[in-house]
């Protein structure tokens, strides 16, 4: 006679996190010197010189909120380079400030399965242009938040500690203001893809 008892399904197993990882193949950890990165803090006034938001932008690896951040590239400055990445990820353009306004590491796992420590010098960008159609739409979410909300979004620790302390560092832009009323970058969706593991670090921003 068959036994008339259901078998129970298996639960999947949860991914590991990446310290779990890390903990089976601690060798992949700090291979190498820290590696440089760049970003983009973007702002725009919410109604009042105190009344500022950040616009984050969700990792399309991982699906978590960052700033917009990338590599060095040829030929452009660290500046310049923050504000291509605003561009490419977000569909921002802005007024940006030449010095850092700050920095904070991370942990980054590449392609190969190595995790390095990455440093990332970040720049202000006052946002004075907004566009719909930008490279990576449909690839991330974009939102504009409070500081202390942008803060409570992000996971990084020196990140968070950045923007729930964050105040522009020059004048309000006039181009800024009189373009207030604007379009807003709209909320892009994203991608009908499988989630990646809870593991995995945002890839090249």
């Amino acid at each position: 006679m068959k036994s008339t008892k259901k078998s129970r399904k298996s639960r999947p197993a949860r991914p590991l996190t990446l310290l779990q990882q890390l903990a089976a193949v601690p060798e992949k950890l700090f291979t190498g010197a820290f590696r440089q990165q760049y970003a983009a803090l973007c702002f725009r006034y919410g109604g009042g010189d105190d009344n500022v938001e950040i616009l984050l932008v969700t990792s399309r690896t991982s699906g978590r909120w960052i700033i917009p951040r990338g590599w060095p590239m040829k030929r452009k400055k660290p500046h310049e380079a923050a504000a291509i990445e605003a561009w490419e990820e977000a569909g921002v353009r802005g007024r940006v400030r030449k010095e850092a306004v700050g920095r904070y590491t991370y942990l980054k796992m590449l392609d190969n399965g190595d995790v390095v420590p990455c440093m990332v010098d970040v720049f202000q960008i006052e946002v004075t242009e907004a566009e719909t159609s930008f490279k990576e739409r449909g690839e991330r979410l974009l939102e504009w938040v409070r500081p202390d909300e942008a803060a409570r979004r992000v996971r990084d620790i020196e990140l968070k500690s950045l923007l729930v302390d964050f105040r522009p560092k020059a004048k309000r832009s006039v181009r800024a203001a009189s373009d207030r009323n604007r379009t807003r970058p709209a909320s892009a969706p994203l991608p009908r893809t499988v989630m990646p593991p809870q593991w995995a670090i945002s890839n090249l921003a």
